[in-house]
Protein backbone atom coordinates (compact mmCIF):
# COMPACT_ATOMS: atom_id res chain seq x y z
CA UNK A 1 0.00 0.00 0.00
CA UNK A 2 2.64 2.52 1.03
CA UNK A 3 5.25 3.07 -1.62
CA UNK A 4 8.17 5.29 -2.43
CA UNK A 5 7.40 8.01 -4.95
CA UNK A 6 10.03 9.63 -7.15
CA UNK A 7 9.86 13.01 -8.82
CA UNK A 8 12.15 15.36 -10.70
CA UNK A 9 12.93 13.34 -13.80
CA UNK A 10 12.75 14.82 -17.24
CA UNK A 11 14.72 15.72 -20.32
CA UNK A 12 17.84 17.83 -20.11
CA UNK A 13 20.67 18.77 -22.46
CA UNK A 14 24.16 17.38 -21.94
CA UNK A 15 25.92 19.35 -19.25
CA UNK A 16 22.67 20.21 -17.54
CA UNK A 17 21.41 19.34 -14.08
CA UNK A 18 18.45 17.65 -12.47
CA UNK A 19 17.44 16.86 -8.92
CA UNK A 20 15.52 13.71 -8.16
CA UNK A 21 13.41 13.45 -5.02
CA UNK A 22 11.87 10.45 -3.31
CA UNK A 23 9.62 10.10 -0.29
CA UNK A 24 7.13 7.53 0.96
CA UNK A 25 3.48 8.04 0.10
CA UNK A 26 2.53 7.38 3.70
CA UNK A 27 3.96 6.12 6.94
CA UNK A 28 6.74 3.59 6.88
CA UNK A 29 8.99 2.48 9.70
CA UNK A 30 12.42 4.03 9.73
CA UNK A 31 14.98 3.06 7.13
CA UNK A 32 18.69 2.64 7.63
CA UNK A 33 19.77 3.03 4.03
CA UNK A 34 18.30 4.64 0.94
CA UNK A 35 19.58 4.94 -2.56
CA UNK A 36 19.11 5.45 -6.25
CA UNK A 37 19.40 2.76 -8.90
CA UNK A 38 19.19 2.91 -12.67
CA UNK A 39 17.89 0.46 -15.21
CA UNK A 40 18.17 0.34 -18.98
CA UNK A 41 15.80 -1.75 -21.10
CA UNK A 42 16.72 -5.42 -20.96
CA UNK A 43 19.48 -4.85 -18.41
CA UNK A 44 19.91 -5.21 -14.69
CA UNK A 45 19.13 -2.57 -12.12
CA UNK A 46 22.42 -1.04 -11.04
CA UNK A 47 23.30 1.12 -8.09
CA UNK A 48 23.97 4.80 -8.69
CA UNK A 49 24.36 5.99 -5.11
CA UNK A 50 23.41 4.95 -1.60
CA UNK A 51 23.35 6.75 1.72
CA UNK A 52 22.89 5.57 5.27
CA UNK A 53 21.04 7.55 7.90
CA UNK A 54 24.38 8.25 9.53
CA UNK A 55 25.56 9.89 6.32
CA UNK A 56 27.79 7.26 4.78
CA UNK A 57 27.68 7.36 0.99
CA UNK A 58 28.67 5.18 -1.93
CA UNK A 59 28.67 6.21 -5.57
CA UNK A 60 29.09 4.37 -8.80
CA UNK A 61 32.45 5.27 -10.32
CA UNK A 62 30.77 6.78 -13.35
CA UNK A 63 28.98 9.47 -11.32
CA UNK A 64 31.56 10.34 -8.68
CA UNK A 65 32.14 14.07 -8.57
CA UNK A 66 28.99 14.82 -10.55
CA UNK A 67 26.11 13.40 -8.50
CA UNK A 68 25.35 14.06 -4.84
CA UNK A 69 23.00 11.99 -2.71
CA UNK A 70 21.40 13.34 0.44
CA UNK A 71 18.84 12.14 2.97
CA UNK A 72 16.17 13.67 5.18
CA UNK A 73 16.05 11.34 8.16
CA UNK A 74 12.82 12.77 9.57
CA UNK A 75 10.89 12.20 6.35
CA UNK A 76 12.62 9.03 5.11
CA UNK A 77 13.28 11.02 1.96
CA UNK A 78 16.26 10.82 -0.37
CA UNK A 79 17.51 13.14 -3.07
CA UNK A 80 19.93 12.89 -5.96
CA UNK A 81 21.39 16.06 -7.40
CA UNK A 82 22.84 15.36 -10.81
CA UNK A 83 25.28 17.77 -12.42
CA UNK A 84 27.14 17.67 -15.72
CA UNK A 85 24.74 15.15 -17.14
CA UNK A 86 25.84 12.97 -20.03
CA UNK A 87 23.81 11.04 -22.60
CA UNK A 88 24.84 7.75 -20.99
CA UNK A 89 23.11 8.87 -17.79
CA UNK A 90 19.82 8.34 -19.63
CA UNK A 91 17.86 5.67 -17.78
CA UNK A 92 14.94 5.04 -15.49
CA UNK A 93 15.98 5.91 -11.96
CA UNK A 94 14.47 4.02 -9.04
CA UNK A 95 14.37 5.07 -5.43
CA UNK A 96 15.20 2.43 -2.81
CA UNK A 97 14.93 2.12 0.93
CA UNK A 98 15.49 -0.70 3.38
CA UNK A 99 13.88 -0.85 6.79
CA UNK A 100 16.09 -0.83 9.83
CA UNK A 101 13.82 -3.29 11.60
CA UNK A 102 13.77 -7.04 11.05
CA UNK A 103 12.81 -8.25 8.52
CA UNK A 104 14.77 -5.79 6.42
CA UNK A 105 11.98 -5.05 3.99
CA UNK A 106 12.90 -3.39 0.70
CA UNK A 107 10.88 -0.49 -0.68
CA UNK A 108 11.10 0.61 -4.29
CA UNK A 109 9.62 3.46 -6.25
CA UNK A 110 8.01 3.14 -9.65
CA UNK A 111 10.88 4.89 -11.38
CA UNK A 112 11.35 8.24 -13.03
CA UNK A 113 12.74 8.74 -16.51
CA UNK A 114 15.87 10.81 -17.00
CA UNK A 115 16.76 11.60 -20.60
CA UNK A 116 19.93 13.48 -21.52
CA UNK A 117 19.81 14.55 -25.14
CA UNK A 118 20.75 17.47 -27.33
Amino acid sequence: QVQLVESGGGTVQPGGSLELSCAPSGYIPGVWVMGWYRQDPGKSRDVVATITKSGGTNYADSVKGRFTISIDNDKNAVFLHMNSLKPDNTAVYFCYGQLARTPRKDYWGQGTQVTVSS
